[in-house]
């Protein structure tokens, strides 16, 4: 009879994806404890957590699609404008007549349609994302003008009741000072990004598809190599990030209820900013749509601490956010720096 010796069971090490992600959780929590502890008021309050889901669904959407686009090693700067667009488009044949359910069909074309064509541009032709998308963000911009220069708000009764719905959940609620107890309020359009958010992560994680953006990413040579439609898979990148921006602009009007030449203006920097802080790398190969999600939320926490500050001037967020994703980038490079140092030392024979 033989004993066996037994190998010790080695964890095996968080891959870059999960180590970037679970560093943005816990800058996110401490952060949001930070502003319970220093600030309390709202903070202290859930309806605090659904207030920002609310206000940054049609953001956490957009971020979804641009983190696909981004694990592929590109770029697109377009999908504020397509959001834009497709606000003032919505609002604008709703109230001529049109209904709820063609409004939508009428934000997935606009986004389809905008998300075919750049990728087509890119993938196919082999043409520059930044200068394909930047060229896009134009002409959305461009026709949202010349749709409507001056806010056009809804008037259609069926959008205005669809607006007006909010799922309540009262046990997470709070009691006013006349005794009435106040639920916590959620918007349909969180929903809808919440069911987007997991679509995308199980396309990822699970699907052909989504190794494909991991591998294109990572090395174009290798993802040819290993048999990928490197074109056909950059295109479906871009497709998919179109048609989310489409989805993005149709909940950014069931929020604010008004179509806009200014909608969504910058959103599409603070989509790569909420992907960068959520983990995805520029270079392509590494990201995660729940680091997305924490990377959105992160984002308004920050901007939400400096007006509860008192720092209400524009500028004052726009200054928070450069210096919290310069933050990031540095924290990414040097973490993934000692982590490739580790892995290339030679390992001790025992």
């Amino acid at each position: 009879m033989t004993l066996k010796a037994r190998t010790p069971s080695r964890r095996e090490p968080l891959t870059d994806t999960q180590l970037l992600v679970t560093i943005t959780v816990c800058i996110f929590l401490v952060m949001y404890v930070a502003a319970m502890l220093i600030w309390g008021g709202g903070f202290l309050r859930p309806q605090k957590v659904f207030d920002l889901l609310n206000d940054n669904a049609y953001l956490l959407i957009i971020a979804c699609g641009l983190t696909t686009v981004m694990i592929c090693g590109g770029i697109d700067i377009s999908v504020g404008g397509v959001t834009s667009l497709v606000a003032m488009s919505c609002v604008t044949h709703m109230n001529s007549g049109g209904s709820v359910f063609t409004g939508l069909l009428l934000a997935l074309g606009i986004g389809l349609a905008f998300g075919a064509v750049m990728g087509y541009l890119i993938a196919y032709l082999e043409i520059q994302p930044f200068i394909v998308s930047l060229a896009g963000m134009f002409f959305a911009r461009g026709m949202t003008t010349i749709i409507s220069v001056d806010p056009v708000k809804n008037t259609n009764e069926s959008f205005a009741a669809l607006m007006k719905t909010k799922i309540e959940i009262p046990w997470l609620g709070y009691t006013a000072r006349n005794g009435n107890l106040i639920p916590a309020r959620m918007e349909i359009g969180v929903v809808a990004a919440l069911v987007i958010l997991v679509i995308v992560l199980i396309l990822l994680r699970k699907t052909r598809l989504g190794r494909g953006f991991y591998a294109l990413g990572g090395s174009q040579q290798s993802a040819l190599m290993l048999g990928i439609n490197v074109r056909r898979t950059r295109f479906l990148a871009h497709l998919i990030s179109g048609l989310l921006a489409g989805i993005a602009g149709f909940v950014f009007l069931m929020h604010t209820g008004a179509g806009n030449a200014s909608n969504a203006a910058g959103a599409e920097m603070n989509a790569i900013a909420s992907s960068i802080i959520g983990g995805t790398l520029l270079s392509g190969g590494v990201g995660n749509v729940l680091g997305t999600f924490f990377g959105v939320m992160t984002l308004s926490t920050i901007k939400s601490i400096v007006v509860t500050s008192g720092l209400r001037d524009p500028w004052w967020q726009s200054i928070t956010t450069g210096a919290m994703l310069c933050f990031f980038i540095l924290l990414q490079s040097v973490v993934l720096s000692r982590r490739g140092k580790r892995k290339s030392r030679p390992r001790r024979l025992e």
